[in-house]
């Protein structure tokens, strides 16, 4: 920039950045850092609301003396040993150079809530980059405060430390639009089709929260009520042939219900032999799904007496998927590029 005076400091060119966020992942298995993720994850207040004179000496001295072990466990039968990091960043990273190519007049990079890379290291390095706009956006089709609410606290929080702050926006969810929905029957009809054994019925098990918080005005409960609809219509499927449940149960209050793990054992009990089970919640594979659905709710269908259970997968850097998000994150974007 020629026009500058010679004792200005450098200035880069603008650019508009694209910032992807999921939950986030341990940097490993073994105690510590299983330790230090959970603990960061089970002290955010959106997660776990009880206050923290009750809960952190139990969080500290209690949970986080034993769940490390159990959790790091469970995290070592799926990692990615290859590449040394956990399934749900190998996607991410995935996602994210295939929204690259998709979108080449933006900068798009990612952050996790809970863990490494930070939120607020991307941001920084968004905007050292030259980026005086930033879309946020979290990678949950359905809002939650658990989820995307604080996400978008941690997104803001990075900002507030920018000395020169970009304009931001945040994306809303997204579980309603037509190619998100397109892509998510795209993946059951692949699977069905894949199968000459069909399954009997198809079982979208969500992540669960508190019912309190649904009591309590978060919408959550409603949008996946909602996603489960929006998918049984675009399959052209009867009523009865897709049922929502809920999974991943924590603590002792009463979650959001049916519990997946019990409701696919009554299924089996009832004399169902085949079921399959998608995930509609997630963006990306991770422990939820890959130990816990593939995992101990598969178990819990066999055990009860079930013959055949099929996962579908997350949807992942499937193409219909990146489509889909780079078409929505374009609309986001209008009157930015």
């Amino acid at each position: 920039m020629s026009h500058l005076p010679s004792d200005h400091p450098p200035m880069k060119p603008r650019r508009v950045g694209v910032l992807l966020a999921n939950l986030g992942t341990p940097d490993g298995y073994d105690y510590w850092n299983m330790r230090r993720y959970l603990s960061e994850f089970l002290s955010d207040r959106r997660v776990i609301d009880y206050p923290r004179w009750k809960w952190q000496p139990l969080l500290q001295t209690v949970i986080l003396a034993k769940r490390p072990f159990t959790s790091g466990a469970n995290y070592k039968s799926i990692w990615n040993h290859d590449k040394g990091e956990s399934p749900l960043m190998t996607i991410t990273k995935d996602q994210t150079a295939a929204l690259a190519a998709e979108l080449p007049e933006v900068m798009v990079d990612f952050c996790m809530r809970y863990g490494n890379p930070s939120t607020e290291s991307k941001v920084k390095a968004m905007v050292d980059a030259g980026c005086d706009k930033i879309l946020f956006v979290p990678l949950y089709p359905q809002y939650a405060g658990a989820t995307t609410a604080t996400a978008n606290d941690a997104f803001f929080r990075a900002v507030m430390k920018q000395f020169r702050a970009p304009a931001v926006r945040t994306m809303p969810e997204y579980f309603a639009h037509p190619a998100y929905v397109g892509a998510l029957a795209g993946s059951v009809r692949e699977a069905w089709d894949a199968l000459d054994d069909k399954p009997e019925v198809l079982i979208a098990s969500y992540h669960g929260m508190p019912k309190r918080y649904l009591m309590e005005g978060d919408p959550y409960h409603c949008k996946c009520q909602k996603t489960t609809r929006l998918l049984r219509e675009a399959l052209g499927w009867e009523k009865d042939a897709i049922q929502t449940t809920f999974q991943s149960v924590f603590g002792p209050e009463e979650w959001l219900r049916p519990y997946t793990v019990e409701h696919v054992a009554e299924l089996a009990k009832q004399g169902r032999r085949h079921i399959a089970v998608v995930a509609p919640a997630f963006s990306a594979d991770c422990i939820e799904t890959l130990e816990e659905i593939n995992g101990e709710i598969r178990e819990a269908f066999l055990h009860a007496g079930g013959e055949r259970f099929t996962y579908i997968p997350c949807l992942n850097d499937r193409a219909d998927h990146i489509a889909a998000m780079a078409q929505i994150i374009r609309e986001e974007l209008t009157g930015w590029l």
